[in-house]
């Protein structure tokens, strides 16, 4: 595993009720992906091969369109080790767990 990608998806110009369709949507979508992935209060952190997980991200924005969104800020912060591995989501948070 050579990547993890965080994204966050802020749906611009409709309400709150609205918002939470357009992410869930989204998160939804990347369960039928295959990819591991964990979902925290501001974004969702994917990790896999980074070819594979920029599949999935290029796909968000028209996910989040389907669902409803006419605009949308999409944030990524990529974690990418040419060499070796990066930290796995369980190497990251475990610790933190109950």
């Amino acid at each position: 595993m050579n990547s993890s990608i965080a994204v966050q998806v802020l749906p611009l110009n409709v309400d709150t009720q609205k918002t939470v369709a357009i992410v869930d949507a989204v998160i939804a979508y990347i369960q039928t992906t295959g990819v591991s992935y964990q979902v925290s209060a501001f974004e969702t952190t994917l990790e896999g091969d980074y070819d594979q997980l920029m599949t999935v991200v290029k796909q968000i924005p028209l996910v989040a369109a389907k669902a409803g969104a006419t605009a949308d800020m999409i944030y990524l912060k990529i974690n990418y080790q040419a060499q070796g591995e990066v930290l796995t989501i369980a190497e990251k948070t475990d610790k933190y767990q109950d």
